[in-house]
Parts: structure tokens; sequence; C-alpha cells
């Protein structure tokens, strides 16, 4: 079987979690830290702060703007749980848009008319590492700066929507010559297994706020909100005689460790040479085998001076239906092939349509998700895998359509 998105953990990732073991320093230290700046230097945003998770940091942002029950979070109906989940927590709205029919991201006219005096956070998706319109979304917010209510101190220093990009699939893509991460307010990263940089599990909050904001001292308070309201971390109080500490907050738990950043930092050394280049090839082989059908709607992965970072293939079959779609998906696994579809649109999911969210309202959502199929993309598909999986794919489409 191949299987769908394993990690490519490598012998040098194996030999820096080696020395972090043996370090005696395994939880949040040096190590984080340090790849905290190399991802900041990577993405040339202005401070970065890794967590356990991508979904943390969405959290920990909407609670740091004072996001609570009776405010607006607009965010695209085609998207993973955790987008819709962290606004849920807060007690806020989640008000879902409608995205483009072509490249799956958040269409921005649909933004612009759900604007209310509630809305307080904007959260656009950078779909299958495809970068959203951010020079069209971060005018809007000004545009309608008028109608934002201050309540919080960050919401009055800022004096408008925050964006907040879910950029967990984006790491390493472009858009006009900035890389993901320093595209908007904030950006937060996914280093999850199945993510094109791993720490096995893991994200990053990429500050880029504007000025009066201090990045720099954003940070230091997003350190101690997320490890209980502690004032000092556990590096800091190891240094003689400075054991004692303060809870100064009613904070979270979720750190990043050591272990996780050292292979992040392997992860990232490899990056640009060899991880970026062989997701391309691989996307581009199946473009140029698949353009000859005319059932075939390719992905966008580049367009004009925007590259995304290959993280996903989202292939849709013309003319199929949602049953189709998923019957042409297990003739695929007759292959021995793994796929998958990206995603269940959040609001056809039964917690959502309880709250009286229903797919209907989202028509290009629930086309474009209807006759969807995600191909492998990862770092160990070899040239013989490629092509066993882009003709399977042809022969039980044409299998099942004709």
């Amino acid at each position: 079987m191949i299987p769908f998105s394993p990690p490519h953990i490598n012998q040098k990732a194996i030999d820096e979690v080696t020395k972090v073991l043996k370090s005696g320093w395994i939880t949040t230290g040096p190590r984080t830290k340090q790849f905290e700046k190399e991802l900041t230097a990577y993405c040339g945003n202005k401070s970065t702060l890794c967590l356990n998770s991508a979904t943390a940091g969405l959290e920990i942002m909407l609670r740091w703007f004072g996001v609570k029950e009776g405010d607006e979070v607009i965010l695209p109906a085609y998207t993973y749980s955790a987008t819709a989940n962290v606004v849920i927590h807060c007690g806020a709205k989640p008000v879902f848009v409608d995205v483009n029919p072509d490249d799956f991201n958040i269409n921005v006219s649909n933004i612009e008319k759900a604007i209310t005096s509630k809305t307080k956070v904007i959260m656009p998706v950078d779909f299958a590492g495809f970068p959203c319109d951010y020079d069209a979304i971060n005018q809007l917010v000004v545009k309608h700066k008028d109608k934002f209510k201050s309540e919080s101190e960050e919401q009055k220093l800022l004096g408008r929507i925050l964006v907040l990009s879910d950029s967990a699939h984006s790491f390493g893509a472009w858009y006009k010559g900035k890389r993901a991460g320093s595209l908007t307010d904030v950006s937060v990263f996914s280093f999850h297994a199945v993510k094109n940089l791993t720490t096995a599990e893991g994200g990053g909050v990429a500050l880029n706020l504007p000025t009066p904001f201090d990045n720099d001292e954003v940070y230091k308070a997003l350190c101690i909100k997320t490890l209980h309201g502690q004032n000092k971390d556990a590096l800091a109080k190891t240094q003689k005689g400075n054991w004692k500490y303060d809870i100064i907050e009613a904070g979270y738990k979720c750190n990043m460790t050591d272990i996780m950043a050292a292979i992040g930092q392997v992860e990232l050394e490899r990056y640009d040479s060899e991880t970026l280049p062989k997701r391309k090839l691989i996307c581009n082989r199946y473009s140029e085998v698949l353009s000859k059908y005319d059932w075939a709607q390719l992905p966008t992965i580049k367009a004009n001076d925007v590259e995304g970072c290959y993280h996903l293939y989202p292939l849709r079959i013309k003319g199929a239906t949602e049953v189709q779609r998923d019957e042409i998906i297990k003739e695929i696994f007759n292959f021995d092939v793994s796929v998958n579809v990206h995603f269940i649109p959040v609001p056809m999911m039964s917690f959502y349509t309880g709250l009286g969210y229903n797919i209907n309202n989202y028509p290009t959502t629930l086309d474009n998700y209807s006759r969807e199929i995600s191909l492998p993309i990862y770092y160990d598909l070899t040239d013989e895998q490629v092509e066993t999986i882009v003709n399977s794919v042809i022969q039980s489409v044409q299998k099942v359509l004709n």
C-alpha cells in the first residue's frame, strides 16, 4: 500500500533528538528558543512563538485579543474543524463564508458582506498551502475600521479587525515576494506529522503586528499565557537563586518541547533544498499527466506572483457527484494507493449542524468538496510510485464515470 502522507525522519533528526535526550533538558529550553529565531529569520516576520499545536496558537491569539461571548469571527466554510472550534472555545460565534471556485480560499467579497459591528477577527485559511489574497483582506479591515468596536486593550491599540491567518498548510509559500508568516497581522503554522515541516506535533505563531505593538513584548506576554500564567519559564528558574516565580494570570499549557524543536530545526535546514523541490516535482508530474483528461480539474498551486508550498494536491473530478467521487476513491484504494479528502466542510459536521449551520448556504464549498480527491505528496515517494498513483486515478475515474 502506498501511504498518503508519512513523515520523513532522517538520521540527522534522530541524532539531534538523541542529543536533546542526553542533554538533560527535554522540555521548553534552548533548542525551542533557537528554533523560534530560525523560523522568524526564514519567514521575515517580527517574532515567533512555538507551541504544541497550531490549534493552540489560533486559540491563544483569539484570547489574547479579547475575543469573547457576543463577538463574531469570520472564517471560510471550507476548512478543518480546528479553525472553528477555537472560536467556539472562546464563546464567540463562527461566521462562515463561501470560498473561491478556483483555489478553495476564502472569498474576499463574501468576507466584506459578513462584517458587522460584532466582528473582531477574520481568519483566512491558506488551503493546500496556497496563500489567500492578503492585500485585499488587509485593505478590507482598514476600510471597515469605523465599524470596529474596541473593548479590550489590544483591540483599542489595533483599532480594527485582527487578521489571524490559519497558515497551517502554507509554511514556505510565497505571496508577492513575501513568505507566509509575514503577510498579515498574525499567522499560525502547523508542524503536525502530515505537514511539510514537522516537529511530530507542534505549531508556530508568527507575530507581525503593526506599530504601536512591540512584537517582542507580545511574545513575552504569550510565553506567560501559554505556560500557566507563570512569569518565569523552567529555563529561567534554573539560574542561580532564581527559583521563585509568580502566577500572574490563569494561563494555559501548550508549550513546545526541545525534543520537538530539534526535529523542526533539521526539517527547516533541508526545507528549501530538499522538501519543497521534491513536493513541487510530484505536483508538476500529476498536473502534466492529468491535464490531458477533460474530467480533471487541476488545483491552483502557482498563479502570477503567488506560489503555494505544495502541501496538498486537491484534484477535482468535473461532473462527478459526491457518490461518484466516493466510488472513485474506493477504486483507487483497490490499487493499493491511499488518497484522502480535504476536508469535510465544518458546516456539514453534526456539532455545527446542531447549531443551525447548513452547508447549502455555501454552494461553492459544497461543490468543491463533493468532487475533491487529495493525492499523496511526500518526500519518499519514488517516481515509480507517482506513476502508479496517477494511473490508478485515471483508471478509477474512467471506470466509475464511463
